[in-house]
């Protein structure tokens, strides 16, 4: 009753522009840039073609990784709309896309596959959502963590159980004016295990850029005892010859599930 009447009183508003319907208006929708196929099946880069892996691929520690949209426009608008500004809807949006590129990685009665064991193929359930974990000041400053905020909605969407199983040790600062070796080394031994992780881990992060913080992230995970781990980001950014790939049509924001009236603007995940 009272999220309805926040709806009436306040009403939520386009993640991209803060302006039109929610959850992306019809300008912005159309101005999302979608990463689907033809792309690098372990990391989700766009190609010319199928690949295995590319240039653009994260650390090794990332056994595979997806996101929805490029790092771009109202994809990045709605990040920092999130991570900057306190719109913690914004995390229900983008965490819906999150979940319907993930669908094969749910449960066998999400994906629609039969259960599989750890050493399985490269699509086989994960048994248990994380995400990367503020420091204690950036959390304190903010007030919530826009990381957890995604992997909630991502768990609830795939029906997976969601737990905290990463605690970040040091404090690095930002990220974004650091080469890939820098962030590497500012990384290095920056988080903890919170607890026994599964044999396959989804990690959750709103930017996928150079992998280094989630590299860290697989590694402490891996060291702790999983067997695998995959990245699920909002978004990524990428080098301009994996953007040039990139063919803007409508049916791709429709399989996104962003089109007027879709499933996941309803609030449901494609199964």
């Amino acid at each position: 009753m009272l999220r309805a009447l926040l709806e009436v009183v306040f009403p939520r508003r386009c993640a991209g522009c803060g302006e039109g319907p929610w959850p992306f208006c019809d300008a912005c929708r159309s101005s999302l840039l979608a990463l689907e196929r033809p792309w690098c099946e372990r990391c989700g880069a766009p190609a010319p073609a199928p690949r295995t892996r590319c240039r653009a691929c994260p650390p090794p520690e990332i056994e595979r990784a997806r996101a929805p949209f490029l790092f771009e426009g109202p994809a990045r608008n709605a990040i920092h709309h999130l991570k900057f500004e306190g719109w913690r809807g914004v995390a229900e949006a983008l965490g819906a896309s999150m979940a319907a590129v993930a669908g094969p990685w749910g449960p066998a009665e999400t994906s629609g596959t039969q259960a599989a064991s750890p050493a399985a193929g490269p699509d086989s359930p994960v048994d248990a959502v994380t995400w990367v974990p503020l420091s204690a000041r950036r959390l304190a400053e903010r007030g919530f963590d826009q990381a957890r905020a995604l992997a909630e909605v991502v768990g609830s969407r795939l029906h997976l159980p969601v737990a905290r199983l990463l605690v970040r040790t040091t404090d690095t600062g930002s990220q974004a004016r650091r080469s890939g070796p820098m962030r590497r080394a500012a990384m290095a031994g920056a988080f903890e295990s919170a607890g026994q992780p599964p044999p396959l881990v989804l990690l959750v992060d709103d930017v996928l850029t150079t992998g280094a913080t989630a590299a860290a992230c697989a590694r402490t995970l891996l060291d702790a005892g999983a067997s695998r781990v995959r990245l699920l980001t909002a978004a990524r950014a990428l080098a301009p010859a994996e953007r040039a790939q990139l063919r803007p049509g409508p049916g791709r924001y429709t399989r996104m599930g962003l089109a007027p009236g879709s499933v996941v603007a309803r609030g449901n995940v494609p199964r």
